[in-house]
């Protein structure tokens, strides 16, 4: 199955699965280096769909994800968001980034921080905007960290 195949796929799959819920909404898709990007708009079972700490929503992403894998798609790899839920997310981590860059270059201390990949994500990308801070993860699975460091003058 080829990109657009898969994207087409994807929004459909998704907005089939959603309809066993009761929700009958048309899923917003779009590709951003080389991740299918599918967005749910608001619904009163916003709550049900995202799940505590998020944990239904990743269900849903990877349920989308291994059917891709096993239909052997061009492109696998999905992030459903619901509601601007993710965006806002990662807005309100991007804003204690800031913070926590700041603290970094102000104290010359290195700070190590426990996010999930999602959110680490979010925090490279921005750290990539200082030329004098860099940041890598260390560890496996959940015991994954983030460290912020200065950059040696």
């Amino acid at each position: 199955m080829n990109k657009d195949e898969a994207i087409r796929f994807a929004t459909k799959y998704l907005e089939d699965l959603l309809s066993f819920f009761g929700i009958n909404v048309a899923v917003d898709s779009t590709i951003e280096d080389e991740v299918i990007q599918l967005s749910v708009p608001s619904t009163s079972m916003n709550s049900l769909l995202i799940g505590r700490n998020a944990d239904n929503l990743r269900a849903l992403q990877t349920i989308v994800s291994m059917t891709l894998s096993a239909k052997e798609a061009e492109v696998t790899r999905v992030n459903v968001d619901i509601a601007d839920y993710k965006r806002a997310r990662a807005d309100r981590i991007a804003e204690k980034a800031e913070g926590w860059i700041k603290k970094v270059r102000e104290t010359g201390e290195a700070m190590t921080l426990d996010l999930n990949p999602a959110d680490r994500r979010v925090v490279h990308k921005l750290a990539d905007d200082y030329s004098d801070v860099t940041t890598h993860s260390e560890g496996e699975g959940r015991e994954r960290k983030l460290i912020i460091e200065k950059i040696a003058e």
